[in-house]
């Protein structure tokens, strides 16, 4: 009891002054407010809660869902593709990996197999430039298989679409799986046979295609480092190309590439494959002005020589 009449006597005591009284109220509020903003923040943000991404790969979607309501995570289904060798709806790949440590209610990004390839109508291209006839193509969902060159007044334009063996008219409706290939039989006349070999070094293959593509040229072997696989296919850039850049090539040519993930031999290449075109350029230029200088000065011998008139072509004259 002298306890309880103490508290109430300091308790009093403080609510005799009221100046002291209010600033130990608003102390109080302040610590309250604090307590319950602390609490209510960790709870909303799952302070403290880390957990580790499991390893998804390989995994249907829905037992990839499965698990990770398990472990307080979301799914995101944001990218697929198509690998005939999987069963569809698989996931092939997530973000972020397997083992990675995490909030608690992180979204887990998953790149799934699809079941079936996309069929789409596959546009008729020919009479028109290769460059058109490479981007509608390209806009649509498709390639180039192969270019074909055949003697034409109009070079680089489109004269034939096929399909395989399987020429593609006008009228043709055909739906074909996205990413096919087709040959395209291209006009050259004697005029114009050759074009120029483009910088692929650092690109990416698809961008690399159509470089070639654009140039009348066509895609040789396609090879990877060790390691590159459909999933990281898109990540990896030109490293080699069998034809140097600036080379002057005929129509039609193959160009092959191989290509590499690791960024630094890139750049490496790049400068080392610059310098070389530099070179050969500079070689070119010289061998082009000494022809230069050896024609005209057989021209200035030519005319230099007086022509000679034997006795019989003076009496014809005369």
């Amino acid at each position: 009891m002298a306890k309880k009449s103490n508290k109430e006597s300091w308790l009093s005591k403080l609510r005799s002054k009221p100046i002291v009284w209010n600033a130990v109220l608003i102390v109080l509020m302040f610590l309250i407010l604090f307590v319950v903003s602390y609490i209510g923040l960790g709870v909303a943000t799952r302070h403290g809660m880390r957990l580790t991404v499991p390893d998804f790969t390989a995994l249907s979607l829905d037992d990839a869902r499965y698990f990770a309501k398990q472990k307080g995570l979301k799914i995101v289904v944001n990218d697929s593709l198509y690998v005939p060798a999987y069963p569809g709806g698989m996931v092939l790949d997530q973000l972020p990996k397997g083992g990675v440590t995490v909030k608690g209610g992180r979204k887990i990004y998953l790149t799934i197999n699809s079941f079936a390839q996309k069929k789409l109508p596959l546009p008729y291209v020919a009479g028109r430039s290769l460059r058109q006839a490479k981007n509608m193509l390209e806009s649509a969902g498709f390639g180039i298989e192969r270019l074909e060159y055949v003697e034409d007044i109009a070079t680089n334009y489109v004269l034939e679409q096929y399909l395989g063996d399987e020429m593609v008219t006008a009228e043709s409706d055909i739906r074909v799986e996205k990413g096919t290939g087709v040959i395209l039989k291209v006009g050259i006349s004697d005029s114009q046979t050759t074009t120029t070999v483009p910088r692929l070094i650092g690109r990416a293959l698809f961008d690399a295609k159509g470089r070639l593509w654009e140039q009348g040229l066509n895609v040789g072997k396609v090879t990877y480092d060790e390691g590159i696989n459909l999933l990281n296919q898109n990540d990896a850039r030109v490293v080699r190309q069998s034809i140097l850049h600036g080379t002057v090539s005929s129509l039609g040519s193959a160009v092959s590439i191989h290509l590499t993930l690791d960024h630094n031999a890139v750049a490496a290449a790049a400068e080392q494959a610059d310098k070389a075109a530099e070179e050969a350029l500079a070689a070119r230029n010289l061998a082009d002005s000494l022809a230069a200088v050896a024609a005209a000065d057989s021209l200035r011998m030519l005319e230099s020589v007086e022509p000679q008139h034997s006795q019989a072509d003076d009496e014809f004259f005369f």
